[in-house]
């Protein structure tokens, strides 16, 4: 079964490079970051490191935390930060944190053997849902103990299913799984696993520090100027128009920032001309210290990036966007300031979206006229927003703590 595996890893690998060959951009990047990381030397040297392994950007944020633990805890380990997307590579190729940021080589039996050569590894995490089993070989034969971060499995994976069994035999390579909850300890435990820690998202974590450090925004304060505000984070077209549906009826004392995920300029052109009334962020901060006076408009546009998750100190309750699409986005940010939260239909690939539906700090909309609804109740009915709100906190302080419990696994495994 190995065999098979292997020649379907170096299937993908030729679909990629064929894709390159035509243009595709992701796969030109892929491509070439694979092939110049060949000719570069291999680094050696007496050193001990930790190897951390993240498809792409989402779940190097779920590691972020342990590598920031690990070298505040342990400086003298060095960290090798592998992705396998170049959305994740091309972000964080120069993450200070990190020793060497470099793509993971295809998983076939001899990149992964001389990979586990590379440094002097003393333990390696693989984030989420990163499986690559001949990679989990080499570290299980090197005798380098292997986690696993944040890790949520369904009783649909394919690890369960009746062709899986091979798969799931691959997983008594790891040494410790740090899981987000009790239905993933359960299945694991079910099939002989039993080295399982339930302890939640370690992006909680994350958020919570962000909270904490949160800085003031003079030129979005001036924008609010006293009002209530509605912030809409990550918003694509279809969000957009469910806004401007609603924008009628916001009412006189309140606000409504809109943080686009994409903010080319022809997106944000086509955004202006939907909300004629809006300011552009950059246009405030440009505006000269002397003529800085209270802003006449509902409606912000946030036209820059790296703000958003900052600026949800200053919502009442968020739309976060994504919903009509693939996948909501990120609902940590904002539920870290006690945000409650409404999206569209699409988020049940997310735990705590599901989780904070259930509670009644997050809700799901259809169309224009829910949302309408659920906006009108948490304007008007106080009470409401205050429970949904307290709900959102009360989530996030029985999720924090999932790096600790990481850490205390990991020293526990290398120097007890």
């Amino acid at each position: 079964m190995r065999v098979l595996y292997t020649i379907g890893i170096l299937l993908y690998s030729l679909g990629v490079r064929i894709a390159a060959l035509f243009g595709n951009a992701k796969a030109v990047k892929w491509v070439k970051g694979r092939n110049h990381q060949r000719s570069e030397p291999q680094a050696q040297n007496a050193d001990d490191w930790v190897w951390f392994h993240a498809a792409s950007l989402g779940e190097f944020e779920q590691g972020r935390p342990v590598i920031e633990a690990l070298k505040e805890r342990h400086p003298e380990l060095k960290i090798s930060l592998s992705f396998f997307s170049p959305s994740g590579y091309e972000v964080r190729k120069d993450y200070p944190l990190a020793d060497e940021v470099v793509y993971l080589p295809t998983d076939t039996p001899r990149h992964a053997a001389q990979w586990v050569q590379r440094h002097h590894y003393v333990a390696a995490f693989f984030i989420k849902y990163e499986f690559w089993f001949n990679y989990m070989q080499a570290l299980k034969d090197a005798g380098i103990p292997l986690f696993y971060i944040s890790l949520i499995l369904k009783p649909d994976s394919y690890f369960f299913r009746w062709y899986g069994t091979w798969f799931l035999r691959q997983l008594h390579n790891v040494t410790h799984f740090f899981v987000q909850d009790d239905a993933t300890a359960q299945l694991l435990q079910k099939h002989g696993m039993t080295d399982v820690t339930v302890c939640g998202d370690t992006r909680f974590d994350r958020v919570a520090a962000i909270a904490r450090q949160a800085k003031p925004f003079p030129e979005v304060e001036r924008f609010i100027d006293g009002r209530k505000c509605i912030i809409a984070g990550s918003t694509w077209p279809p969000d957009e128009r469910l806004l401007l549906d609603f924008l009628p009826q916001l009412p006189d004392d309140y606000c409504l920032v809109i943080a686009p995920h994409d903010i080319s300029e022809s997106h944000i052109v086509q955004i202006q001309a939907q909300f004629p009334e809006a300011v552009l962020y950059s246009d405030l901060c440009s505006c000269p210290t002397e003529d800085r006076e209270s802003v006449d408009s509902r409606v912000l546009i946030v036209n820059t990036i790296g703000i958003l998750s900052q600026l949800y100190q200053y919502a009442r309750f968020v739309y976060i966007g994504g919903g009509f699409g693939v996948n909501i986005h990120n609902i940590q940010e904002p539920v870290t300031f006690g945000c409650p939260v409404v999206f569209g239909p699409k988020y049940k690939s997310f735990k705590e979206a599901v989780d904070l539906v259930a509670l009644e700090g997050a809700f799901p909309v259809q169309n224009a006229d829910e949302l309408k609804s659920i906006f009108r109740r948490l304007i008007d009915d106080e009470a409401f927003l205050t429970h949904a709100s307290g709900v959102c906190i009360d989530y996030l302080n029985a999720q924090v703590g999932a790096t600790e419990s990481i850490m205390a696994g990991f020293e526990k495994a290398l120097f007890s």
